[in-house]
Protein backbone atom coordinates (compact mmCIF):
# COMPACT_ATOMS: atom_id res chain seq x y z
CA UNK A 1 0.00 0.00 0.00
CA UNK A 2 2.84 2.33 0.77
CA UNK A 3 4.66 2.05 -2.76
CA UNK A 4 1.13 2.91 -4.38
CA UNK A 5 0.75 6.09 -2.66
CA UNK A 6 4.44 6.78 -2.84
CA UNK A 7 4.07 6.26 -6.87
CA UNK A 8 0.61 8.78 -6.78
CA UNK A 9 2.64 11.06 -4.75
CA UNK A 10 5.27 11.39 -7.28
CA UNK A 11 3.60 11.39 -9.98
CA UNK A 12 1.52 14.77 -8.70
CA UNK A 13 5.14 16.20 -7.83
CA UNK A 14 6.28 15.13 -11.21
CA UNK A 15 2.87 16.86 -12.83
CA UNK A 16 2.84 20.11 -10.87
CA UNK A 17 6.61 20.55 -11.63
CA UNK A 18 6.25 19.92 -15.24
CA UNK A 19 3.37 22.20 -15.42
CA UNK A 20 5.89 25.08 -13.27
CA UNK A 21 8.48 24.84 -16.56
CA UNK A 22 5.88 24.99 -18.71
CA UNK A 23 4.07 28.34 -17.37
CA UNK A 24 7.52 29.74 -17.20
CA UNK A 25 7.88 29.49 -21.45
CA UNK A 26 5.21 31.76 -22.52
CA UNK A 27 5.85 35.48 -22.33
CA UNK A 28 4.13 37.43 -20.09
CA UNK A 29 -0.25 38.96 -21.36
CA UNK A 30 -0.05 42.40 -22.75
CA UNK A 31 -2.01 44.51 -20.44
CA UNK A 32 -5.57 44.95 -21.01
CA UNK A 33 -7.65 47.99 -22.24
CA UNK A 34 -6.81 50.70 -24.48
CA UNK A 35 -2.62 51.85 -24.46
CA UNK A 36 -1.78 54.94 -22.31
CA UNK A 37 -2.33 58.28 -24.03
CA UNK A 38 0.61 60.27 -25.55
CA UNK A 39 1.27 63.66 -24.16
CA UNK A 40 2.61 65.37 -27.68
CA UNK A 41 4.23 68.53 -28.38
CA UNK A 42 2.23 70.46 -30.47
CA UNK A 43 4.99 71.72 -33.06
CA UNK A 44 6.33 68.40 -34.38
CA UNK A 45 4.17 65.47 -33.01
CA UNK A 46 0.27 66.85 -33.20
CA UNK A 47 -0.13 66.12 -37.28
CA UNK A 48 1.22 62.17 -36.73
CA UNK A 49 -1.05 61.75 -34.02
CA UNK A 50 -4.46 62.95 -35.25
CA UNK A 51 -3.66 61.48 -38.53
CA UNK A 52 -3.67 58.24 -36.91
CA UNK A 53 -6.88 59.17 -34.60
CA UNK A 54 -8.63 59.96 -37.62
CA UNK A 55 -7.66 57.41 -40.05
CA UNK A 56 -10.95 55.55 -40.20
CA UNK A 57 -13.16 58.73 -39.60
CA UNK A 58 -16.21 59.64 -42.18
CA UNK A 59 -15.55 63.13 -42.06
CA UNK A 60 -11.17 63.16 -42.24
CA UNK A 61 -10.49 67.04 -42.70
CA UNK A 62 -13.36 67.88 -39.98
CA UNK A 63 -11.65 64.97 -37.41
CA UNK A 64 -8.11 66.42 -38.60
CA UNK A 65 -8.93 69.69 -37.84
CA UNK A 66 -10.82 69.67 -34.65
CA UNK A 67 -8.00 66.84 -33.67
CA UNK A 68 -5.36 69.47 -34.13
CA UNK A 69 -7.19 72.18 -32.39
CA UNK A 70 -7.29 70.11 -29.31
CA UNK A 71 -3.99 68.71 -29.47
CA UNK A 72 -2.52 72.26 -29.83
CA UNK A 73 -4.37 73.14 -26.65
CA UNK A 74 -5.00 70.13 -24.51
CA UNK A 75 -1.09 68.82 -25.77
CA UNK A 76 -2.74 65.06 -26.15
CA UNK A 77 -4.47 62.40 -28.08
CA UNK A 78 -6.19 59.67 -27.29
CA UNK A 79 -5.18 56.17 -28.30
CA UNK A 80 -7.24 54.35 -31.15
CA UNK A 81 -9.27 55.84 -33.63
CA UNK A 82 -12.29 56.47 -31.05
CA UNK A 83 -13.27 56.13 -28.05
CA UNK A 84 -10.82 56.96 -24.88
CA UNK A 85 -11.00 60.52 -24.39
CA UNK A 86 -10.81 60.52 -21.03
CA UNK A 87 -7.44 59.60 -20.68
CA UNK A 88 -6.66 63.04 -21.92
CA UNK A 89 -8.22 64.89 -19.17
CA UNK A 90 -10.37 67.50 -18.91
CA UNK A 91 -9.27 69.58 -21.05
CA UNK A 92 -10.33 66.78 -23.97
CA UNK A 93 -13.47 66.04 -22.48
CA UNK A 94 -14.77 69.35 -21.23
CA UNK A 95 -14.59 71.01 -24.47
CA UNK A 96 -17.87 71.95 -26.98
CA UNK A 97 -18.29 73.44 -29.84
CA UNK A 98 -21.11 75.99 -30.15
CA UNK A 99 -23.61 73.56 -30.69
CA UNK A 100 -22.90 71.97 -27.17
CA UNK A 101 -21.11 68.71 -28.99
CA UNK A 102 -17.55 67.38 -28.10
CA UNK A 103 -15.25 69.50 -30.05
CA UNK A 104 -12.40 66.67 -29.51
CA UNK A 105 -12.86 63.35 -31.53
Amino acid sequence: MAPGKLAVFALLASLLLLNTIKAADYPPAPPLGPPPHKIVDPGKDCVGACDARCSEHSHKKRCSRSCLTCCSACRCVPAGTAGNRETCGRCYTDWVSHNNMTKCP
